[in-house]
């Protein structure tokens, strides 16, 4: 008995030195196990700060494949593992050794030898084109659209050295193989086509607005003989009965179709891409809007993703991205790779170049087409900041870049007249600027700024826009296919 009792609390003290030794090697793996922990967290937060204010990646989205065969168009959906948010189409580019079925080459297509003062000819011409909506690049580049895409309109007049400048800045676009680009022109000239053809950088489309005054040449919405002059006063023009006597705008003065045409040709753009462009129907993505007569930055689709990423984070209700501004001081060493944004509501002569939006701004504008339709004023975007003001819900708060990716270089245009008109010149200092901040283009980081204190109203409108044929005319886009 008593060896016994000697020998039990012998047997517990010599197994406590292994176990003790185990619990010591575990609790060492777990504080290993904590630390290696700590640092993968640290290591997951660290890049989700970097990626913070960039977009959500395109990880799943339904594809499709597309085939363009003569002017049939052929589109197939099909849908993956799980189920997506956004449409997205997708369209392969076509082998080198591919010859396809195509019967018509792109020059066929485009260059029909159509006499320009042959006014029906050019009509149908501009009917077919709007109908078929040829994609050139499909080949070389593809295509694919979703929510996080970009689709780039130029709207442009019959300045072929001012679209050669901008398709040229086009060309050093980062990221510009990926996006589709629309000219949408209210001249046809061979000239322009051929630009156009030029292009190597991108899936391209054109389209052409079917009211232009190069079609309309000697009736409305072009110059009618028995159209009203400008100044002719009210009694006098009831007394000759000229065309709209009983219409003149509120100040007194009758239609001039040059200036009309522009807010004709605008909404009409905007109705065709969001409406009759087939390969556009279930687009949620953004689209941009240019003007012939711009010079943009080589990083200006990367800072648009970049201002998508921070409207997502800080301001889910601003429904537009700006990406240029008419600062004369472009400070790029302060706005550069930390580059500021500044909060606002859209505002005609501060917001209107480089305009980035998605369908449903398309959808509101829509809404409110009787009061764009009627409001007199010939300026397309006078006319966008009275409906924000007055007809669109909660008006259109945007974001805009302090350092512009974009700049206008039309020194002679429909309002601004210019004995020197020398585009050139101003390229070389954009170009200079660009190249002197390079180091300060594609941002790491956005952040917002502030709010705009610029006064907000509802902006007097301008007249030229008091003849109820315009009235009636831009109503009618809204009510029939756009193509005719």
């Amino acid at each position: 008995m008593q060896i016994s009792k000697q020998a039990e609390p012998g047997v517990g003290l010599s197994s406590c030195a292994p176990w003790c030794s185990a619990v010591m090697r575990l609790s060492l793996r777990r504080a290993l196990r904590c630390l290696l922990v700590t640092v993968a967290a640290g290591f997951i937060l660290l890049n989700l700060h970097v990626l913070y204010n960039t977009p959500s990646s395109d990880k799943s989205r339904t594809v499709g494949t597309f085939s363009h065969v003569g002017s049939d168009v052929h589109i197939q959906y099909s849908v993956g593992q799980s189920v997506p948010t956004k449409l997205s189409l997708h369209i392969t580019p076509r082998p080198a050794n591919d010859t396809g079925n195509h019967t018509v080459t792109v020059k066929q297509r485009y260059h029909q030898n159509i006499p320009i003062n042959d006014t029906e000819a050019l009509k149908q011409e501009v009917i077919r084109i709007n109908t078929e909506q040829y994609v050139h690049n499909l080949d070389k580049f593809g295509l694919s659209l979703g929510a996080d895409s970009l689709v780039i309109v130029i709207q442009t007049h019959d300045r072929p050295e001012y679209l050669r400048i901008l398709l040229d800045s086009m060309r050093k676009v980062k990221y510009i193989e990926n996006s589709l680009l629309i000219v949408s022109h209210d001249v046809y000239s061979p000239q322009l086509n051929e630009l156009i053809e030029s292009v190597d950088f991108c899936p391209v489309m054109q389209i052409f607005f079917p009211f232009s005054q190069q079609i309309y040449s000697k009736e409305f919405p072009g110059e009618h003989p028995n159209d009203c002059p400008r100044n002719a006063k009210r009694a006098e023009a009831v007394e000759s009965k000229c065309n709209n006597a009983e219409h003149p705008d509120k100040y007194g003065h009758y239609r001039e179709a040059k200036y009309c045409q522009a807010k004709h040709h605008w909404i009409w753009k905007l109705k065709h891409i969001y409406e009759d462009i087939h390969l556009l129907k279930d687009y949620e993505g953004n689209v941009m809007l240019l003007e012939d007569d711009y010079y943009l930055s080589e990083d200006i689709i990367f800072s648009t993703r970049m201002l998508r990423g921070l409207r997502e984070r800080d301001c889910p209700d601003c429904r537009m991205l700006v990406l240029g501004n008419y600062d004369k001081n472009q400070n790029y060493a302060i706005h550069g790779s930390k580059v500021s944004v500044e909060r606002a509501y859209w505002i005609s002569s501060k917001h209107n170049m480089g305009m980035t939006f998605n369908r449903s701004v398309w959808v509101e504008i829509k809404k409110c087409y009787n009061e764009f339709c009627v409001f007199d004023d010939y300026n397309w975007d006078w006319t966008l900041q009275h409906l924000s003001m007055k007809c669109i819900p909660d008006k259109i708060r945007l974001l805009v870049m302090k350092a512009s990716r974009i700049f206008h270089i039309g020194e002679c245009g429909m309002h601004k007249k210019s004995k020197n008109c020398d585009p050139d010149a101003a390229v070389k200092q954009v170009e200079t600027k660009l190249a002197e901040n390079h180091q300060h283009l594609y941002p790491n980081m956005v952040s917002l700024a502030g709010d705009s204190r610029f006064k907000l109203r509802d902006p007097k409108p301008n007249g030229g826009w008091g003849d109820i044929r315009d009235h009636e005319l831009c109503q009618q886009y809204f009510n029939t296919s756009s193509h005719r």
